[in-house]
């Protein structure tokens, strides 16, 4: 068979000649070396290569066969799922030839004349040789999963700012003394296209459900990432040279000084898309390379979920609800910087908003605004603290009082207080677990006996992603997976045989993250009589802890996988945030 010879010698070139593509997959794990003895022998019976064989049989998934195809053809893979789309390589190659050479280019170096190219056959040469000649440029060859290329042709070309970029880069070559010289006259030269460009970040922040886009200036380029579903993720890069006009046009709709460049500076605008309306939050700071900026999306649209949306059931929802509804007290929400607290108070406050209570609240910022509340902004520089503004509200005759943070020893005295004069109380504090804050309390000399009567109960949380109901599929743990799950929920699961666990395998409408939004894993720790006696003697929050547990606390541990065997996330995610 001389043809299948040639073919081999073709596959082989540049790798060990005596190792195939079904090697190099036993080596990997991912296939069994009986199952690789058989793609052989086929290959010998049949002539078809071992790559057909072993797609056309479903031995191997995708990733793993492009990765022993990389290692056997001697190229680097590269994973499209976490490579930003570059505006710049786009422009570079039209769509209609990426399609026909099933090519998508990665990133480009100007300086060095290379492209990359991510290919389902890097070693297409004839491909390579029109890239180059179309381009002018050295074409570098990646190997990469035929799906993702596909996907990305068919969204990066349309989500990505070719078009504007190399028009405001042209526009730029052609004015650049102008420029120099006048900074008003830069904003004219290329207002209208960096203004587009601006327009399609947030777009694209918008249709993502990102919370946060941050823009960043490198050595050589500017990246922009967007934080989806609690995970950064780089999903474009700018050529650095329109790094400063993107930032004159975030600067001038935030109402910044665009001429002052080495302080941090504040500001905020509203962005439309559809029908859909932001509130941007806008945070610039000088770093090495140029100003880098972070805007936070606040939906104006959405409303506020209920405690059930948030991921509370069960015990924990009941003992919450019943401790809302008392008269007076202090219920602490705690859990580090973005686990969900603030959500979970607005939540807490939209169930008792009605027009029979006056319900204060004192943040830092106003993330939201609720309709029928009174809410205040501090205001550190005029003077009004968490501290300040709490002393005040007691004279307007309030039911519900929410500061936003406890952050020292005068906010928690006057919060005991309000709670001892007949206020509801709500406010978050920043520990591990529900027992951790009543030691950080006592840190702050609040006494002991006011905190033992005055605290109905204490949240912990912290966010995890759901799997994408679309790609949801079913898999078997490992043992020792079983072992650990089964061990942390104790009573609490009974599983049946055999055991599925599940996790989403990832397609364009959740970015191939096998992710689609966030659900809250809950601790709800109330403080009952034991528990009293026990802050009473300054105990640690360990004893604390287990004292809860005994009472029947399922801890954030416990919620999160009892939401794993439900299907709901997955066990990575449960340990990505709740691994003690």
């Amino acid at each position: 068979m001389p043809a299948q010879n040639a073919k081999t010698d073709q596959t082989q070139a540049n790798g060990d000649s005596s190792r195939t593509l079904a090697d190099i997959l036993v080596s990997y794990g991912a296939l069994d070396a009986q199952k690789a003895k058989q793609v052989k022998l086929a290959e010998i019976q049949t002539g078809k290569s071992q790559e057909d064989i072993l797609m056309s049989q479903k031995l191997v998934d995708e990733t793993s066969l492009t990765k022993a195809k990389a290692e056997l053809y001697d190229v680097p893979f590269i994973d499209l799922a976490s490579v930003p789309v570059s505006p710049e390589a786009l422009s570079l190659l039209p769509q209609e030839v990426a399609m026909r050479f099933k090519a998508f280019p990665v990133s480009v170096d100007p300086v060095a004349k290379q492209v990359v190219i991510a290919m389902t056959n890097p070693l297409d040469l004839t491909a390579i040789e029109f890239i180059e000649q179309k381009t002018g440029m050295l074409v570098k060859p990646q190997a990469a999963e035929p799906s993702k290329i596909e996907t990305l042709i068919s969204t990066g070309y349309t989500t990505s700012l070719a078009k504007e970029v190399s028009e405001a880069l042209h526009e730029m070559d052609t004015g650049d003394k102008v420029m120099m010289l006048d900074v008003s006259k830069t904003g004219v030269i290329r207002e209208e296209k960096v203004a587009e460009i601006v327009s399609h970040i947030l777009g694209f922040a918008m249709k993502a459900r990102a919370s946060d886009v941050h823009v960043e200036p490198q050595e050589t380029s500017t990246r922009v990432r967007y934080r989806i579903d609690g995970i950064l993720q780089e999903k474009l890069t700018i050529p650095k040279e329109l790094h400063e006009a993107l930032v004159s046009r975030i600067k001038i709709l935030s109402g910044m000084k665009i001429d002052e460049k080495r302080v941090p500076q504040d500001g905020r605008f509203n962005f439309r898309a559809e029908s859909d309306e932001v509130d941007l939050r806008i945070s610039t700071l000088p770093t090495a390379w140029g100003e880098k900026i972070v805007m936070r999306l606040l939906k104006k649209t959405g409303g506020i979920p209920s405690l059930s949306e948030l991921g509370l059931r069960g015990r924990a929802l009941k003992i919450l609800q019943e401790n809302i509804l008392r008269p007076h007290g202090i219920i602490l929400i705690t859990g580090p910087t973005g686990s969900g607290k603030t959500t979970t108070l607005y939540s807490l406050i939209s169930a008792l908003n009605t027009s029979k209570v006056n319900i204060l609240t004192l943040e830092d910022p106003i993330e939201y605004k609720i309709p029928g509340v009174n809410q205040v902004q501090i205001n550190p520089a005029a003077g009004l603290t968490f501290a300040s503004g709490l002393r005040s509200f007691l004279r307007q005759d309030p039911n519900i009082i929410l500061v936003g943070e406890i952050r020292d020893q005068e906010t928690a005295d006057l919060a005991i207080q309000a709670s001892l004069t007949g206020h509801l109380v709500f406010s978050t504090l920043h520990t591990n677990d529900a027992a951790g804050a009543l030691p950080r309390l006592l840190d702050m000399h609040a006494e002991p006996f006011l905190l033992a009567s005055t605290i109905n109960c204490i949240v912990a949380q912290r966010v995890v992603r759901k799997i994408h109901d679309s790609c949801k599929i079913e898999y078997s743990p490992e043992p020792k997976v079983i072992e650990e799950v089964t061990n942390i929920l104790g009573q609490l699961w009974r599983p049946a045989q055999p055991i599925k666990f599940y996790k989403g395998k990832g397609d364009p409408e959740c970015g191939n993250s096998g992710y689609y939004g966030r659900v809250g894993v809950f601790e709800v720790l109330p403080v009952s009589e034991k528990i009293g006696r026990l802050i009473l003697e300054r105990n640690a929050s360990g004893a604390i802890d287990k004292a809860a547990r005994e009472e029947g606390m399922i801890t954030m541990k416990q919620d999160g996988y009892l939401k794993v065997v439900e299907g709901i996330t997955t066990i990575e995610e449960v340990l990505r945030v709740a691994q003690e």
